[in-house]
């Protein structure tokens, strides 16, 4: 047990890169629905029943008058507020997909695929995967997060999950099912024999010549999103792992944090903890060989980091100008599941990237791509 434990647990280290920190719906899944607009109805919920409490305050008939104006007054709101906030989500594009998305939290790819998704205000239910049995996912062909089910059509691969919902979004003729044909797989065996998985046309949006000069209209601006978009698979990635295992301190603090966001037992979180951090240490460090970093892996990330933000320029706030493209949600995707680690805060210290990310914490927030 205690062996099958220590391997599966140097899977979910190497999540933190691989699948990197790193899921239909099994019967122990936890279901979390995150919604858009959550926010505004319990703000307007708990001014109105202050609002209400005052009045009540006022004494005599005037108080009782003032409370149950206030009260009737919550209940017309609270009935409006459904009814708009209900028709409000049916006018979203694509509102009449039920989306489950199986992962692990401090997943990259699963953290790409929830900024995505944020950012388009799409309502969709999280499954939060055990790393160690992952029985939420035992249904699955397919082992690897994140997953994404679309109504009964399953998405494989970050990437591909990303490019089949924008094309479905943009092109109201193509169905999830038809969409999902033009991104086949293709398995083959790496250099060790290992099978591998991949996904063909994934960066590509199957859209109409129209389409796609309505969403790229200047000159390059497609091949440019496709070259970052890859660039944070290929490389930015990568980075993660080597930073946060950096140190033995660092280690012990990102499988910390890895225990107490992910779905562990009480015996499995104790083991990730110890077992899991001293493992991936001493990964980490056959990592960097394995990708050629610097001694000092901090100098990797911040030159990445400052690449990408060299490649965004002073003239625009994203890479897709006054809005966040696929590249911008891929590339603060990545990021943020550093966040809370010392690895973030050096990276926000040292590189040129905090304005940037600020602006794209605030778009996804605020789901400013909801149409």
């Amino acid at each position: 047990m205690a062996a099958r434990c220590g391997r599966a647990l140097a899977k979910v280290g190497w999540t933190f890169l691989d699948s990197p920190l790193s899921l239909r719906a099994g019967t122990g899944g936890r279901l979390v629905v995150n919604r858009a607009y959550s926010k505004g109805s319990s703000r307007a919920r708990t001014g109105l029943a202050l609002s209400a409490r005052t009045a009540a305050t006022g004494g005599g008939l005037l108080g009782s008058f003032l409370l149950g104006g206030g009260l009737g007054l919550y209940h017309t709101v609270k009935q409006w507020q459904q009814q708009h906030f209900a028709q409000e989500e049916q006018a979203v594009e694509g509102s009449t997909m039920k989306l489950v998305l199986y992962q692990y939290k401090t997943c990259p790819f699963c953290s790409k695929v929830r900024a995505f998704l944020d950012y388009h205000g799409l309502p969709y239910e999280i499954v939060e995967v055990n790393p160690v049995m992952r029985k939420e996912i035992k249904w699955s062909t397919y082992r690897k997060v994140p997953i994404l089910m679309v109504n009964e059509d399953q998405l494989n691969d970050s990437s591909v999950i990303i490019s089949s919902i924008k094309t479905h979004l943009i092109s109201k003729d193509k169905s999830m099912t038809e969409i999902i044909r033009c991104y086949p797989e293709l398995k083959s065996k790496n250099d060790s024999g290992k099978e591998v998985v991949e996904y063909m046309n994934k960066y590509w949006l199957m859209l109409s010549e129209a389409e796609t000069l309505q969403l790229y209209p200047e000159k390059d601006m497609q091949k440019e999103e496709r070259k970052w978009r890859q660039w944070a698979d290929d490389w930015l990635v990568h980075l993660i792992s080597p930073n946060v295992y950096r140190t033995t301190g660092e280690a012990l603090a990102s499988f910390d944090y890895i225990v107490r966001e992910g779905k562990f037992g009480p015996f499995e979180g104790f083991f990730a903890k110890y077992v899991g951090a001293a493992a991936m240490f001493l990964i980490s460090k056959r990592l960097k060989n394995r990708h050629n970093l610097q001694d000092d892996v901090r100098e990797d990330l911040y030159k990445a980091v400052n690449n990408w933000i060299a490649a965004i320029g002073k003239k625009r706030k994203f890479m897709g100008g006054e809005h966040p493209n696929l590249a911008d949600l891929s590339v603060y995707g990545v990021l943020r599941v550093m966040e809370g680690l010392q690895a973030f805060d050096d990276m926000m210290n040292n590189t040129k990237v905090k304005h940037w990310y600020k602006r794209m914490e605030r778009a996804t927030q605020n789901h400013e791509g909801r149409q």
